[in-house]
């Protein structure tokens, strides 16, 4: 349509050039215009695409037009100038209301082609306006496609955060055939000095560091002596707690940065030079007991820690794998390693996930990660697990929970992740939490 549309137009607009352009040349020559005008004027459908058509780069074609000053019509080939394919676009549209604008067309009754200016239609503000608009709709569909991309990529780096972690035990427990300890309290960070299991002071995340590729940050502040702390051991240790390890974050809940921190001044074995240190998105599995800490066992010497480990006064506070200066076996876990929980995901509410101070901090989210038996590292199935949620138990010390929408990350003994809902069933929560009651729960579908 748009071919016959053009044909037309330029035909009408040619043939009285060229019909005008013969009679002068023919009164020139003696030949009659008479004979003329029983030949078609115009050109052909080829004829016109040669016309139109033009070379890449700016370059012009010629087009040939019949010659009739030749009694055969004996064609003329002569250089012009063409029109793009959005040159004829512009030429051939229509404005609404009967708008035109000027488009410049060749005049080939002159010698040079000189340009004659002829109205044709064009756009107006209205449909201008209305494609900007069926642009931000579209453009408006499209971004919560991309936030869900993303927000899926992120969760699925938690859930190789809490594989990674997993593993790391795993290979824990066959190099020491237990399970790592959860430390001692929280006043106590990790020591390299003290080896691994029940006399080490630190955490479980400090613990598994040698098995995470991280062996160097783990003996960092090691002087050799472990029955002596010195001021020097201290400074070092600080640099450990406040070393962040991206695989303790969740990508979806905040940046791998340190953050603030209080109780600085109470530690017992290390040395802050200031308040930010490293923090951490999951925790162990402590059981169905609770925080998983012994109030009647909190040592303030190393002496005082190992006589307690030493005559058996420790009495573990957890039915769970990691338990406050524990050694659980795996063959320990009778319901099964696939049945029981090992670690997860930690609940937080948003406003503690990048604290500034006190006021914005929780308090199951204020020691860092390497400090020992605490809710920080520490969670029970005692609690249903929730999405973070603003001024909900701001404790957070109990329960487990993710920010992401729907599920949250576990990963069972076996080594293995899945997402469980928050809407499991309490009782399936919590026997999934406990290692030997001997009543099997198993994974929801």
């Amino acid at each position: 349509m748009i071919l016959l549309f053009a044909k037309k137009c330029l035909m009408k607009n040619l043939e009285g050039s060229l019909h005008h352009n013969i009679k002068m040349r023919g009164s020139n020559t003696g030949i009659s215009s008479r004979r003329f005008r029983s030949r078609p004027h115009g050109f052909t459908l080829v004829e016109l695409l040669f016309f139109l058509a033009k070379g890449k780069g700016g370059q012009k074609r010629s087009a040939c037009l019949p010659d009739y000053r030749q009694p055969a019509a004996a064609v003329m080939c002569r250089p012009h100038p063409a029109f793009t394919l959005v040159e004829l676009l512009f030429f051939l549209a229509k404005g609404k209301g009967g708008q035109k604008r000027s488009a410049c067309l060749p005049d080939y009754r002159q010698p040079a082609a000189a340009v004659m200016c002829r109205p044709h239609p064009a756009f107006t503000l209205v449909e201008l306006l209305v494609v900007i608009a069926i642009i931000g709709m579209l453009v408006g569909l499209l971004l919560p496609a991309v936030q869900q991309a993303r927000e899926a990529a992120r969760q699925m780096q938690c859930s190789n955060n809490l594989r990674q972690m997993a593993l790391a035990m795993l290979n824990y427990e066959s190099t020491m055939k237990h399970f790592p300890s959860a430390g001692w309290w929280w006043k106590w960070a990790g020591d390299p000095d003290r080896g691994l299991g029940q006399a080490q002071p630190g955490s479980w995340m400090f613990s598994i560091l040698p098995f995470l590729e991280q062996n160097a940050l783990f003996q960092l502040a090691s002087d050799g002596d472990a029955e002596t702390i010195t001021e020097e051991q201290k400074n070092k240790a600080g640099e450990v707690c406040q070393t962040p390890i991206s695989t303790f974050y969740c990508p979806s809940r905040r940046p791998v940065a340190t953050s603030f921190g209080i109780h600085l001044d109470d530690r017992l074995n290390v040395t802050f030079p200031d308040s930010p240190m490293a923090k951490n998105d999951y925790a162990g599995n402590v059981g169905s007991t609770g925080s998983g800490r012994s109030e009647s066992c909190s040592p303030t010497t190393i002496t005082e820690a190992m006589k307690i480990i030493s005559q058996n006064q420790w009495k573990p506070a957890g039915n769970g794998i990691l338990i406050q200066a524990g050694k659980v076996m795996l063959g320990e876990i009778r319901d099964g390693t696939s049945n029981t929980y090992l670690l997860g995901e930690k609940y937080l509410t948003p406003e503690c996930h990048i604290p500034t101070s006190e006021s914005n901090m929780c308090h199951a989210d204020d020691v860092g990660c390497f400090a020992g038996s605490d809710g920080d590292v520490l969670r029970s199935t005692s609690a249903i697990p929730m999405q973070d949620r603003t001024g909900f138990d701001r404790g957070g010390g109990v329960r487990f929970g993710s920010v992401h929408a729907g599920s949250m990350g576990m990963a069972m003994a076996d080594g293995s992740v899945h997402r469980m809902t928050y809407s499991i069933d309490s009782e399936t929560h919590k026997r999934l939490g406990i290692r030997n009651d001997g009543n099997l729960a198993s994974i929801p579908e």
